[in-house]
């Protein structure tokens, strides 16, 4: 199999990291690039035993068809249903077995690997590569860690999309995890702009689920099961998945993420009753009977595939065109490979469709806005601080977008805000708010602006000492000083969005929601926040004080 171009970059960088001495990388690149194809390309190139690691039954059989695909033999350390599972499936995609009970390449879940830690001694020290799927779940001391730790003479490679936790612990060898490095690939927008994966469309129909009462796993830092299934249940999302499925993409192939059997069995009856032909699958379906739903599906003899926690990490479905979100979650990872199952390119689809019905986008935010993603630990929390624009959905049409446009694009909606006198009622757009409050804003502007000699004339008149006015003064003329540089700094900054053909505007919002203040009273913040921001811009647009002319 032929590596795309960004995926041979990520390679190069792979084998860059190892060249330099650090043992165990990281790569990173987005749901649906094709992870499993790069590492089965390594591991073919890879001189030595390899053990490639998974965590469920699915994910072991898609990369065994990889490496199949690759002509790769390997032995599959599994169930012997899943040794079966994945011979049928290379006879199936390939026409041939490359199942080899005595090759030195493994393909093995991470449960049975480790139960068979004695009996595979001899051949683990042989191994001089691990690979671990969804490396995210590996730090020390939990299964996974003591699966690669069985390998002493291997170098490691993990592969993510979205390299953090729930819990916030760290997966660098320096912050309780194994990777010494960490390499990474291209962003899913690039992806998408790159034909490589589809745009989206997200919808976020009117829910009146209720998760007030739900606690929080300690253990998964996830909504707990039980909790969420009541929560689910008492609402009206199970009628609403198939209303809205037939409103904004009849017709087209779905995947449902439902919390629980029970209300996945439920969602899949309604789509049948409504003429939607539908299957389920969860972790209790026979692995025949589950081929066979997924070989229909593909067939366009089912149009929806109601799931719990099957299609999430690594699945591979490129015949997603819908995905219905009815399952809630805490979890970054979790949402982004929901989200992801749908972003496959296919023949004659334009776009993929995200219909939300528990407020998972407004939870997370948008899937493509720019992360910076690092080894370190972070400190636990519910949804991703990374200054990304905040969205919301459509009340007409419900539609999802970004809050910096000012209407609608989808359908032209646009709302009213619920009051113009501070900046914070119009997302930041100066556009929108009334006299008083411009005048207001503008005079706090003015005061930063007045000239040294007429500040010290107040100061005297107030009867300020001596003293204290040079002390007053010397701060005034510093914080005019760091707003020289700050305006200079949101003029490039307009200027860019001017050139980018935004109107004022919008550009105004993109301000707001990117740095967390309007445009003009950033002009009027005190000596270290401007500082603090004009870096901010500045850092944003690439700029250094060398290159854009100031100080």
């Amino acid at each position: 199999m032929q590596l795309r171009p960004y995926q041979t970059n990520l390679r190069d960088a792979i084998y860059a990291e190892w060249q330099t001495g650090n043992r165990n990388v990281l790569a990173v690149a987005p749901t649906g690039s094709g992870k499993t194809v790069l590492f089965s390309h390594v591991i073919r190139h890879n001189a030595g035993a390899v053990c490639a690691i998974a965590h469920r039954q699915e994910l072991v059989s898609q990369i065994s068809l990889a490496l199949a695909r690759d002509a790769v033999p390997h032995r599959i350390i599994g169930p012997k249903n899943v040794v079966k599972l994945c011979i049928n499936i290379h006879l199936t995609e390939v026409r041939r077995s490359f199942y080899d009970p005595a090759a030195a390449c493994a393909v093995a879940g991470v449960d049975t690997l480790t139960r068979r830690k004695e009996s595979l001694a001899s051949w683990a020290k042989t191994v001089t590569l691990w690979v671990q799927d969804e490396a995210h779940h590996l730090v020390t001391g939990n299964k996974w860690d003591s699966a690669v730790s069985m390998f002493p003479n291997a170098r490691g490679l993990g592969v993510t999309a979205t390299p953090v936790r729930a819990d916030g612990k760290g997966l660098g060898s320096h912050t309780g995890g194994v990777f010494d490095a960490m390499a990474a690939g291209p962003d899913m927008r690039g992806l998408i702009t790159g034909g490589y994966l589809t745009d989206y469309r997200i919808f976020a129909p009117p829910s009146d689920l209720d998760l007030s009462g739900v606690k929080i796993s300690t253990a998964t830092a996830d909504y707990s099961r039980v909790g969420l299934k009541s929560a689910v249940r008492k609402s009206c999302i199970v009628g609403d998945v198939v209303k809205h499925y037939q409103r904004i993409t009849p017709g087209r192939l779905g995947v449902t993420f439902a919390t629980d059997v029970e209300t996945a069995t439920d969602i899949a009856d309604q789509f049948n009753a409504a003429g939607v032909p539908a299957g389920m699958v969860c972790a209790k379906t026979p692995d025949a009977e589950r081929v066979a739903i997924l070989r229909r599906f593909r067939r366009r003899e089912l149009l929806q595939l109601v799931n719990v926690d099957i299609f999430g990490e690594g699945f591979d479905l490129p015949a997603i065109e819908v995905v219905s979100m009815a399952r809630p979650t805490q979890s970054y990872n979790l949402y982004v490979q929901q989200f992801g199952r749908a972003l496959r390119p296919m023949p004659g689809k334009s776009h993929a469709v995200i219909i939300d019905h528990v407020g998972n986008v407004v939870r997370h935010g948008l899937p493509d806005s720019p992360k910076e993603w690092a080894l370190e630990r972070r400190a636990r929390k519910a949804r991703q601080d990374d200054g990304g624009i905040p969205i919301r959905a459509c009340p007409e049409c419900t539609a999802v977008y970004e809050r910096f446009h000012v209407s609608c694009p989808f359908c032209g909606y646009k709302p009213e805000p619920v009051a113009r006198s501070s900046p914070e009622f119009v997302d930041g757009d100066l556009c929108e708010l009334d006299a008083e409050t411009l005048a207001r804003l503008r005079g706090d502007v003015a005061a930063v602006d007045q000239d040294t000699e007429a500040y010290r004339s107040q100061l005297i008149a107030r009867n300020v000492p001596y003293v204290g006015q040079l002390a007053h003064v010397k701060r005034h003329a510093g914080r005019q000083v760091a707003q020289g540089v700050l305006r200079s700094a949101i003029a490039w900054w307009a200027g860019h969005q001017r050139a980018a053909g935004h109107p004022d505007s919008e550009s105004y919002r993109r301000f707001y929601h990117m740095f967390g203040v309007d445009v003009l009273s950033a002009q009027a913040l005190n000596t270290a926040a401007a500082e603090s921001l004009a870096e901010r811009i500045n850092l944003g647009l690439g700029l250094t004080a060398t290159n854009r002319g100031g100080r």
